[in-house]
């Protein structure tokens, strides 16, 4: 059965959020992020989404099951530091459109569901109307980490291949715990954006 992407706002959004943090829990343990759970802290942070007006959580369905989400938010709603973060590289809050996390259960990987978490996010913050830019954001791991797997690739060539490159001075921090640590720590975050084209050059109409 094709995969299914469908976007889910207001109360389709909330009820989907335990899929999500079923899908973060599990997908972000892996390098680079290396995340250990925590449902308290899932709970909290999802809530963005829903309390936010423009949110949005792209589902990848396998039949009724989510088998992969995306999410996005203007952002205006996100925390402080994250609206400093991207305004130091000049963009206008006001106008930019933040993409959340991309996850996605490894058996659906290389069938082209990452561009299409995109484009349905670009889609949805020009359906919104007054967002010139999307940005998101990523963690940064020092090549000699020592769980960094043997030919490990960043996602970074898939970025610029969408249209997304580095932000100039963007930075911030998130925390949360690693695997095998006891305690959460800050992890550096490195901010990547585009401009979004309207829908009448995208089209070319």
């Amino acid at each position: 059965m094709p995969i299914t992407l469908r976007p889910l706002t207001g109360a389709d959004l909330e009820a989907a959020l335990p899929d999500l943090a079923r899908l973060r829990i599990s997908v972000f343990r892996a390098f680079p992020y290396l995340y250990d759970g925590d449902e308290a802290y899932e709970r909290r942070y999802l809530r963005t989404y829903v309390e936010t007006p423009g949110g949005v959580l792209i589902a990848a369905l396998d039949g009724d099951r989510v088998v992969g989400a995306a999410t996005g938010v203007p952002l205006a709603g996100e925390p402080e530091d994250v609206r400093a973060a991207v305004a130091a590289a000049g963009l206008d809050v006001a106008t930019t459109f933040y993409f959340g996390e991309s996850v996605l259960e490894p058996a659906y990987r290389g069938q082209g569901i990452g561009v299409r978490f995109f484009e349905h996010r670009e889609a949805h913050a020009r359906a919104l109307g007054g967002f010139t830019h999307a940005v998101f954001c990523a963690v940064e791991r020092p090549v000699d980490h020592p769980r960094r797997p043997p030919g490990y690739q960043p996602l970074d060539e898939f970025w610029r291949r969408r249209g997304y490159a580095p932000l100039p001075n963007a930075r911030c921090t998130f925390s949360w715990r690693d695997l095998d640590d006891a305690t959460e720590s800050p992890k550096p975050m490195a901010f990547w954006g585009r401009r979004l084209e309207t829908e009448q050059a995208r089209t070319g109409a």
